[in-house]
């Protein structure tokens, strides 16, 4: 998602370090990261609306919003926490360190049953520690494979279904001149996206992190012998390429293939660029018929216990996912929503034959192990350093096993 450069609206402290405030039941405080990249766009206008609608559903009721860019939200929301001075409920990338802490309620302390029971499977199960929800996920995507039609057929290439086919296509639109065959802006995400297409991911089946596995092995020498080392991946490393400069790359018609999210989608189709879909193509070793899971990812948000404050939180996160509410928000972003009724939306799919390939990936999706405590760190490792693994003259195995360490380090520490 886009942050902005700059928070809007940013709240002054309404209380002291010294402890936790105690709620006084009226006044609801909201931490949420802005996901617009202009002030047209500024999620400013959502919250206003959301709170002016709540406080008139219930009367003497208000809430009071905090914007942070997504740069910055999960580490306000860390250093608020640590002051002792929560808000009652923030929306960020991770939930699962303030478990640890005994910081938050779980969702069936402060939402109804209907509700809790609405989110999509692989979203509540992500959001579940020991059975219990405590990360609600709000929005969500999962990952597609883009092309640029245009570039394709001038190239005669074909739309890939695996890992050869995926090559043949960017050594076709290199011939032709294309500055960046397939972008590879190597960080978390993409990084999953190609383990999942192998049969690996940054897990194991029992939850324990596998990042150096053999399956993930076979796909950082892939990667690195059949597309980075040929310059098939353009004129930035993988390391170095931010995916922001990778998307804006695929708008100027400068990219054959990038794997992105609804948003990017919509963008590309505003500018006129011809874009094609379709799930990543897969290894070629993986199996017949064997179809691994997408990528997905959600944003998460959490109630934290604050003396005082359960009811008021209990009204408002029932208010907000309710699914007029939460669809406003999703469609405003070119998300999905997080919930079964929500994306039931005939309309939607009408409107935008797209989303019902996004959610058919998200239904089955493999997200980010955010359950454990140490993910944050270990996301942050894995951003830094797997890049590396296709470096010129690097072993993708040892590298892969430098932040396998470095992982089972950090959640050892958790």
């Amino acid at each position: 998602m886009t942050a902005s450069a700059a928070a809007f609206g940013i709240l002054g402290s309404l209380v002291t370090a010294c402890g936790s405030p105690e709620s006084d039941g009226t006044t609801l405080r909201l931490v949420v990261p802005e996901y617009g990249n202009s002030p047209a766009t500024s999620s400013k206008a959502y919250w206003d609306q959301l709170s002016a609608a709540f406080s008139a559903a219930h009367p003497g009721k208000k809430i009071e919003v905090t914007l942070y860019p997504w740069a910055d939200v999960d580490r306000e929301v860390t250093r608020m926490v640590s002051e002792n001075n929560a808000p009652d409920v923030a929306l960020m990338g991770a939930y699962s360190d303030f478990v640890a802490q005994d910081r938050l309620y779980a969702a069936s302390e402060v939402m109804s049953i209907r509700t809790e029971s609405n989110f999509l499977q692989p979203l509540a199960e992500a959001g579940s520690i020991r059975r219990n929800l405590y990360g609600l996920p709000f929005v969500a995507s999962s990952r597609l494979l883009f092309y640029n039609k245009d570039l394709f057929e001038k190239a005669g290439a074909k739309p890939p279904k695996t890992w050869s086919d995926l090559k043949e296509a960017a050594e076709a639109l290199k011939g032709e001149g294309v500055l960046y065959p397939y972008a590879l802006p190597l960080g978390p995400e993409e990084a999953l996206i190609w383990e999942l297409s192998n049969g690996g991911g940054y897990t194991d089946a029992g939850g324990a992190y596998n990042i150096a596995s053999e399956q993930n092995t076979e796909t950082f020498r892939w990667i690195k012998d059949n597309l980075v080392t040929p310059a098939l991946t353009g004129p930035v490393p993988p390391a170095q390429l931010d995916r922001e400069d990778a998307f804006a790359a695929f708008l100027r018609g400068d990219v054959g293939m990038v794997n992105g999210y609804p948003s990017l989608l919509h963008e590309a189709k505003a500018k006129g660029i011809k874009v094609g879909t379709l799930r990543m193509p897969v290894s070629d070793t993986l199996g017949d018929g064997k179809v691994p899971p997408a990528a997905g990812v959600a944003d998460w948000m959490m109630a934290f216990k604050r003396e005082g404050n359960r009811e008021l939180v209990g009204s408002f996160l029932n208010f907000v996912y309710e699914d007029k509410n939460l669809k406003e928000f999703a469609g405003r972003y070119k998300l999905l929503p997080s919930t079964v009724t929500a994306n039931q939306d005939a309309r939607n799919a009408a409107d935008d034959p797209s989303a019902e390939q996004f959610l058919s990936a998200l239904r089955t999706a493999e997200l980010y192990p955010v359950d454990d405590p140490s993910w944050l760190q270990v996301s942050d490792t894995i951003k830094r350093n797997i890049g590396k693994a296709v470096a010129p003259g690097a072993e993708p195995k040892a590298v892969l096993e430098d932040i396998a360490r470095q992982a089972e380090a950090a959640s050892k520490d958790s």
